[in-house]
């Protein structure tokens, strides 16, 4: 009989998800090294670049990987013999050791969790609560897998009852595609197959934490039909050319992972969830013996390699913002700014709307002015800010023509791809969309020498900031014509890898 101790528990989680904060696990920083050493796309290439310099940062530095510090999942399997020494109920020990563990004051993690999710939508301000997922098994112990989830992976989740013939590979290279860049590849596809709708969603993610194996797999071939759909998906998803931050490469995905459980003859429940180059997951086990100890990976392990700007590289000054400057500026070019600009995202666009439809004074002039759509994580110690990464651009895609013919906001930096919409108003403004690069949020925030509230402190993380910087690395996505880097440089890629099919074979 196995005594576990409360304070065990708490500790626990309150240590893994510090760990996992600041950490990638050791399989995904080796494979994550192996695409950027055979990665051929310039622009791919600098982007993993940026993660891995960013993430060996974040490892030395001890802050988080990504502001999107996640939502916290927890597959939790108790053994039947295991007593307790608590008070709490199980779930309120690990929703303690998230408090704690997002409240550290060493490296306060950003609260991202909102109660209400369709109403008031009010921060919790410590992460709370979990999602939890309990097995009751035969054994002695207390097995924990602990995930932190990024909203803009999670937002790309796909779920299909298919038809009992229909193919599951063909299904999710026809969803892979509309994912966009949103969810940061390189990462890992998860697919669930079978059971209900909720336990194919269930199965998908479970996947994720699983080891990557792929050149284990590739090396010793397929032993049953799950493992060829592995090996079929991860040619066929790399082979659409997305590459790194949707820029066009070799490298999508890192690994493809499938779980499968009995379901009903007349159905075939599919689900799919990426996981983002801000994977962070971490195991452990509680035999009685005291909370858990975690393992930082070895420096080494990262390549040796310096984030450094091309020749071909421009310079913004963002004090001195004009329409032909902005009309100038190309897709694909490389940029660094330096100067002032403005954050703003979901709940400040939805505010400003308001506004305007009422007829109110706005709290900003945004002419001829950058917004970054970012929310920051708060700065500790001699910190301006704490990492700040890009969020997904596309949420904002239906606010973009307000913002541009309305407050003659001039340009927009963010995460992935714009839609049409956005592309449109983009194009009919003559304005400009830049992208920072996806988990790379605390080599960003280096670029950060000042940050000043300016409007709605009520929205926290998401309040509008003045951001001042210097030389903050962007790329231009879509440029004052509507051309756009994420719809090119996919279509060269894909077009590059598909030639090469047939001198391989031969």
């Amino acid at each position: 009989m196995t005594l576990i101790k409360q304070e065990d528990v708490i500790q626990s989680v309150a240590d893994a998800l510090q760990f996992i904060s600041y950490y990638h696990p050791l399989d995904f920083i080796r494979a994550m090294r192996g695409a950027w050493e055979k990665e051929e796309s310039p622009a791919a290439k600098a982007a993993l670049t940026q993660v891995l310099v960013n993430s060996k940062m974040c490892a030395m530095g001890k802050r988080p990987i990504c502001q999107d510090t996640g939502i916290v999942n927890v597959f939790l399997t108790v053994g039947m013999d295991v007593q307790w020494q608590a008070d709490m109920s199980v779930e309120d020990m690990i929703n303690e050791g998230v408090r704690r563990g997002y409240t550290h004051p060493d490296n306060v993690l950003r609260g991202s969790v909102l109660t209400d999710p369709d109403g008031a939508r009010s921060n919790t301000k410590d992460n709370t609560p979990a999602v939890i997922h309990t097995k009751i098994v035969a054994g002695d112990k207390v097995d924990i897998e602990i995930a932190a989830k990024g909203g803009g992976s999670e937002a790309k989740a796909k779920f299909a009852m298919l038809n009992p013939s229909d193919d599951v590979v063909d299904w999710v290279l026809s969803v892979v595609p509309t994912m966009g860049a949103g969810w940061c590849p390189p990462g890992l596809l998860g697919v669930g197959i079978g059971g209900t709708p909720e336990k194919a969603m269930l199965l998908a993610k479970e996947s994720l934490m699983e080891p990557l194996d792929m050149h284990e797999l590739q090396a010793r071939g397929a032993s049953n039909h799950y493992e060829e759909m592995r090996l079929e998906l991860f040619e066929k998803v790399n082979g659409l050319g997305i590459g790194a931050q949707g820029l066009g490469g070799l490298t999508t995905v890192l690994d493809v992972k499938v779980k499968e459980y009995p379901t009903h003859a007349a159905n075939k429940p599919v689900a799919v969830i990426p996981n983002c180059s801000a994977t962070r997951h971490v195991h452990f086990e509680l035999d009685g013996s005291g909370p858990a100890e975690f393992v930082p990976p070895d420096l080494s392990e990262w390549p040796d390699i310096e984030f450094e700007m091309g020749d071909d590289v421009k310079r913004v000054n963002m004090d001195e913002i004009t329409p032909e400057l902005v009309q100038s500026l190309k897709s694909g070019d490389t940029l660094l700014l330096s100067g002032k600009m403005l954050t703003g995202r979901d709940a400040a666009h939805k505010k400003i709307a308001d506004l305007l439809e009422k007829g109110e004074p706005l709290p900003v002039d945004f002419t001829n002015r950058f917004i970054y759509y970012v929310g920051p994580v708060d700065p500790v110690r001699e910190e301006v800010v704490g990492p700040a990464g890009p969020t997904t651009a596309t949420r904002m895609d239906k606010f973009t023509r307000m913002m541009l013919e309305e407050t003659g906001l001039a340009g927009m930096i963010g995460k992935a791809e714009r839609g049409p919409v956005a592309i449109e108003a983009i194009r009919d403004n003559k304005a400009v969309y830049m992208i920072a690069v996806g988990g790379a949020a605390y080599l960003v925030a280096k670029a950060i020498t000042k940050s000043t509230l300016i409007a709605f402190p009520e929205l926290g993380m998401e309040a509008i900031y003045e951001f001042e910087v210097k030389d903050m690395p962007v790329t231009v996505a879509v440029d004052s014509t509507g051309e756009s880097v994420h719809i090119q440089g996919p279509k060269i890629w894909s077009q590059k890898i598909a030639e090469r099919i047939p001198a391989t074979a031969v």
